[in-house]
C-alpha cells in the first residue's frame, strides 16, 4: 500500500517520528496501529450501548442528572 501525504503533513510527520526517536515510516505503522485498536475498541462500546438499548437497559434523564450532580457533589 501507498499513502501520499501534503508536504506539510509529511513534514509534521517527519518531526513527529523524529520526536520519538523512529523513522517516518515506523512512526507511520504505530499510529495507524494504535489508531485502528482504538477504533476497534470504540466501535464495540457502540455496539455494546446500543445491544443495551434494544434491550431495554438504560436510565432516563432525569436518573441522569440525579447521578451527575451527586458525582459533583462529592
Amino acid at each position: 500500500m501507498e499513502v501520499r501525504f501534503s508536504p506539510e503533513l509529511e513534514a509534521k510527520l517527519n518531526r513527529a517520528a523524529a520526536d520519538a526517536g523512529h523513522a517516518a515510516e515506523e512512526h507511520v505503522r504505530e499510529l495507524v496501529e494504535l489508531y485502528i485498536d482504538d477504533d476497534t475498541r470504540f466501535r464495540a462500546a457502540v455496539r455494546k450501548g446500543f445491544d443495551s438499548l434494544d434491550r431495554g437497559d438504560f436510565i432516563d434523564e432525569e436518573e441522569m442528572d440525579a447521578r451527575v450532580e451527586r458525582m459533583l457533589q462529592s
